[in-house]
C-alpha cells in the first residue's frame, strides 16, 4: 500500500463528511484512511464506520496522530485536520511529488473554503510564508496536509505527545534534519475558515505570529498562552472585540474590493512583458553528443517518448546527426568534437589538435543554429547529452538547464575504479566539468548504483533501453557477438581467429565478409537484434550503451575497453566487479578462452538482473521540463 491516511477527530460530525467524500471522490485509490477519535460524543465514529475507515483511540492531536501511525501500512503517511476538503486530484498530485522530489517530509499549500477577499489574502499569506522559509526553517502553520515516509515518522519517534500547540511544526523541524523537506508546490488543500470565523484573523494572527516566532527562536509555545483549545469554539471573543474585528474586515474589503480587477490588470501587464507568445505545448531543445552511438540511441528512445506532449528541436553533430535525422523532424547539425584513437588508445594530442582545427567552424555553426534558433523560438527548457555548445546557449539566454547522460556518474557519485587509473579519471572529471555547467539537475542512467555525493542534485535511473531490444526473447546460442566501433580495432579481433572451435559474428566495421571463423556483417538493426538475442556471450569495447543492452539480454560480457578513455574503464570495472564479465585491456584470445569456459558462472549472476523499462526515467524528465520551464 502507497499512503495511510491519518485523521484525528473530536465530536466533527459537522466536518468529517466533507473530507471523506472529497477522499472518495479521488482518482488515486491506493490509500487507507484511519480515524483517531477522542472519545467524541457525537456520531463522529458512526460517520468513520459508515465511509469504510479504520478507527483507533485518539486523545490530543499528536497522541491521534501517533496511534494512527501505529496501525498504518502505507510506505507514505498523510496527516490530514478533519475540518478540510481535498481538492480535485490532491492525492494523485500529492504522492507524485512526493515521490519526485525523493522527499522525507512535506506539506501542502493551503486554500481557503470561502470566498471572501481577506481569508484568500490570509492563506495566500502563510503559503507564500511557508515556501519563503522551507530552506531556512522547515516550517507547517497548522496540520494541513503533512506528509512523511513511514519509516522516517517511526526513526524520528513520531510526534512529540508532550506538546500542546505546535506539535506539527517540531514534527516537520525534527524529520527535516533527517531527509529533505518541501512545501509541494502542485496540490493544494481545501481549508476550513471556521477558526478565522470564530476567532478572528487579528486573533489567530497573533496566535500564529508568537508560536512563529517562539519557533525561529527555538522555543515551544504552549497552548494555554495562546488560549487554545482543541476543542473547537468554547473560548470565544467578547462582543467588544468582535465588533472592532468585523469593522477592521470591512475596511479589509473596501481596500481590497478592486482585488480581483487588479490581477486582471496586473497579469495583462505581465503578458505584455513576456515576449513569449502563447503556444499549446512546451517547446524543448534537446541537444546530444555526436560522438559514437550511444548518446544517439538513447535520445532516440527518449524523444519518441515525449515528442508528443511537447514540441522538441534536436541538436547534434556527425554520426548521432545523421541517426536523429532519419527519425525526426527538427533536427539541426550543429559542430562537435570526437576522440581521435591510435591503436585502440586515446591520443589527447591528435584529439586536441583536431578540435582546434575544428573549434572556428563550431563556434559558427553552434551560433548559427542552436544559438539563433533559441533566440527565435524561446524554448522553455534545453536538455543536453553531454553536447557542450547547451551549456553556453542556456547561461547566455538564461534558459533553464536539464542534463541527462551516464557520463556524469563520474562527478555526481561515489565511483569505485582501477586504483591505477587515478590520473585518467582526473582528467575525465576535468573535462566533464567544462561541457555541462550547473544543471539544474543531473538525470543520470547507469547499470551500476554507486551513493550520490552530498548535496548533489542528482538522481540515477536503470538504463534507457530500446524497445526493440526490450521486446526480444533472448535464448543462447552458439555464437559470440563482438561488437567493435572503432576501426583501429581490427587487429584485436582477427586475434580470435585462433579460437577454430568458436563462432564470431563480428559487428562495427561495416562489411560482409568471411574469414575463417570470423563473419564480419554491416550493421542491420533486425538482423543484428536477432544474433544478439541468440548469442552466448559478447566481446565489446567500454561503451555504455551496448553494454547496457547486453546485461538487459543476460548476456555475459568481455569488455576491452580504450586505453585512456575512463568513461569506458569505469563501465568495464564495474562489469567485473557485479561479476557481469571481464575487464582487460587488451584482447587476448587465450584469455577470452578462458572468458568462454566460465560463462555459465556470469550467466548465474546476470539471470539475477532484474529487468527493467524506461517509463521511470521518461516520467522524471517529463517532471523536470514541468517544474523549471515555469521558472
Amino acid at each position: 500500500m502507497i499512503l495511510s491516511i491519518i485523521i484525528p477527530t473530536y465530536n466533527e460530525e459537522k466536518y468529517l463528511p466533507i473530507l471523506l467524500e472529497s477522499i472518495k471522490k479521488q482518482s488515486f485509490e491506493d490509500y487507507e484512511i484511519i480515524v483517531a477519535d477522542a472519545n467524541s460524543t457525537d456520531n463522529t465514529r458512526n460517520i468513520a464506520q459508515e465511509y469504510g475507515c479504520i478507527i483507533v483511540d485518539g486523545g490530543l492531536p499528536a497522541i491521534g496522530r501517533n496511534n494512527g501511525a501505529n496501525v498504518a501500512k502505507g510506505d507514505i503517511l498523510l496527516f490530514l485536520d478533519s475540518d478540510l476538503k481535498l481538492t480535485d486530484e490532491y492525492l494523485r498530485d500529492v504522492v507524485y511529488e512526493f515521490k519526485m522530489e525523493r522527499l522525507g517530509i512535506a506539506i501542502t499549500r493551503m486554500e481557503p473554503l470561502s470566498n471572501k477577499v481577506e481569508d484568500k489574502l490570509f492563506h495566500d499569506f502563510a503559503n507564500f510564508f511557508m515556501v519563503s522559509v522551507e530552506n531556512i526553517k522547515p516550517h507547517g502553520a497548522g496540520c494541513y496536509g503533512i506528509i512523511s515516509k513511514r519509516k522516517l515518522h517511526e526513526e524520528c519517534n513520531g510526534f512529540d505527545e508532550s506538546l500542546t500547540f505546535g506539535e506539527d511544526t517540531d514534527y516537520i523541524e525534527r524529520l527535516a534534519k533527517k531527509e529533505r523537506f518541501r512545501v509541494l508546490r502542485k496540490a493544494k488543500i481545501g481549508v476550513s475558515t471556521r477558526r478565522l470565523e470564530e476567532e478572528g484573523i487579528t486573533t489567530l494572527i497573533r496566535q500564529y505570529g508568537k508560536s512563529t516566532v517562539n519557533d525561529f527562536l527555538g522555543k515551544r509555545t504552549d497552548a494555554n498562552e495562546l488560549n487554545y483549545k482543541f476543542d473547537h469554539g468554547h473560548d470565544r471573543i467578547a462582543e467588544s472585540k468582535m465588533s472592532g474585528i468585523e469593522k477592521s474586515a470591512e475596511k479589509i474589503n473596501v481596500i481590497k474590493e478592486t482585488y480581483d480587477e487588479s490581477k486582471e490588470k496586473v497579469n495583462k501587464a505581465r503578458s505584455l512583458l513576456n515576449t513569449k507568445t502563447e503556444r499549446d505545448k512546451k517547446i524543448v531543445f534537446y541537444c546530444v553528443c555526436g560522438e559514437g552511438m550511444g548518446h544517439a540511441i538513447r535520445t532516440g528512445v527518449i524523444v519518441d517518448k515525449i515528442k508528443d506532449e511537447y514540441d522538441v528541436y534536436l541538436f547534434s553533430s556527425d554520426r548521432a546527426y545523421e541517426y536523429l535525422k532519419s527519425k525526426f523532424n527538427n533536427v539541426y547539425k550543429i559542430g562537435g568534437f570526437n576522440t581521435v584513437y591510435i591503436n585502440n588508445k586515446v591520443n589527447n594530442l591528435k584529439t586536441l589538435s583536431n578540435a582546434l582545427k575544428r573549434n572556428p567552424g563550431n563556434i559558427k555553426t553552434g551560433y548559427e543554429t542552436l544559438y539563433k534558433k533559441a533566440r527565435e523560438l524561446r524554448p522553455d527548457v534545453i536538455v543536453t547529452d553531454f553536447e557542450i555548445y547547451a551549456t553556453m546557449v542556456s547561461k547566455l539566454l538564461n534558459i533553464p538547464l536539464i542534463s541527462l547522460d551516464n557520463i556524469h556518474m563520474i562527478t555526481q557519485t561515489k565511483i569505485d575504479y582501477p586504483k591505477d587509473k587515478y590520473v585518467e579519471m582526473v582528467k575525465a572529471k576535468g573535462v566533464i566539468k567544462t561541457y555541462v555547467v550547473k544543471p539544474k539537475v543531473h538525470i543520470l542512467t547507469s547499470f551500476f548504483y554507486p551513493k550520490l555525493k552530498p548535496k548533489k542534485n542528482a538522481i540515477i535511473y536503470p538504463p534507457i533501453i530500446r524497445e526493440d531490444i526490450l521486446n526480444l526473447k533472448p535464448s543462447k546460442g552458439d555464437h559470440v557477438i563482438v561488437y567493435q566501433t572503432s576501426k583501429e580495432s581490427g587487429k584485436l579481433v582477427r586475434k580470435l581467429k585462433s579460437l577454430n572451435n568458436e563462432k564470431f559474428l563480428v559487428y562495427g566495421f561495416n562489411k560482409n565478409e568471411i574469414d575463417g571463423n570470423l563473419t564480419y556483417k554491416e550493421f542491420n538493426e533486425d538482423v543484428f537484434y536477432d544474433d544478439l538475442a541468440s548469442s552466448k556471450a559478447v566481446i565489446c569495447n567500454g561503451g555504455f550503451t551496448f553494454i547496457s543492452e547486453a546485461i538487459h539480454l543476460k548476456k555475459p560480457i568481455y569488455s576491452v575497453p580504450a586505453i585512456g578513455n575512463f568513461e569506458q574503464t569505469l563501465n568495464g570495472y564495474y562489469v567485473q566487479k557485479l561479476g557481469y564479465g571481464e575487464y582487460h585491456e587488451v584482447m587476448n584470445a587465450s584469455k577470452v578462452k578462458k572468458f568462454l569456459s566460465r560463462l555459465s558462472k556470469y550467466q548465474k549472476r546476470l539471470d539475477k538482473v532484474k529487468k527493467t523499462n524506461n517509463d521511470g526515467i521518461v516520467r522524471e524528465l517529463k517532471y523536470r521540463i514541468e517544474k523549471y520551464s515555469k521558472q
